[in-house]
């Protein structure tokens, strides 16, 4: 969040493609709770999320543990216009397993071959 406060600062406009950056250095880091500062940023300063927004953030809340929060964004995701793709459907599906949830995770797998 330092960065893009910089960023600011020094009038330098961000896109998708800096900001997915910096969520995606957040995942490996496994700081889920910056990728969702990010999202809440990005749609202060109307810069439009696309597919590789989502995973990153969805990824970094599952590798924490944080299986609610990557189901909601995953939730999100599908209610916008934002293409879901086999990355995404593997983020979530890995998600519900380490949050136990089988059940989701088979539905998620349906829906995904459904969707292809």
């Amino acid at each position: 969040l330092h960065l893009y406060s910089v960023m600011a600062q020094s009038h330098l406009e961000s896109s998708a493609i800096t900001i997915n950056a910096m969520i995606s250095a957040c995942e490996r880091g496994i700081r889920w709770e910056k990728p969702l500062q990010f999202l809440s940023l990005m749609a202060n300063n109307q810069v439009e999320f696309d597919t590789i927004t989502f995973n990153t953030s969805i990824s970094a809340c599952e590798k924490s543990g944080r299986w609610q929060q990557s189901l909601q964004l995953f939730s999100i995701m599908m209610k916008s216009d934002i293409e879901l793709d086999t990355i995404t459907y593997n983020a979530a599906i890995s998600t519900c397993e380490k949050g136990g949830e089988w059940e989701k995770a088979l539905q998620l797998f349906r829906q995904m071959e459904r969707s292809k």
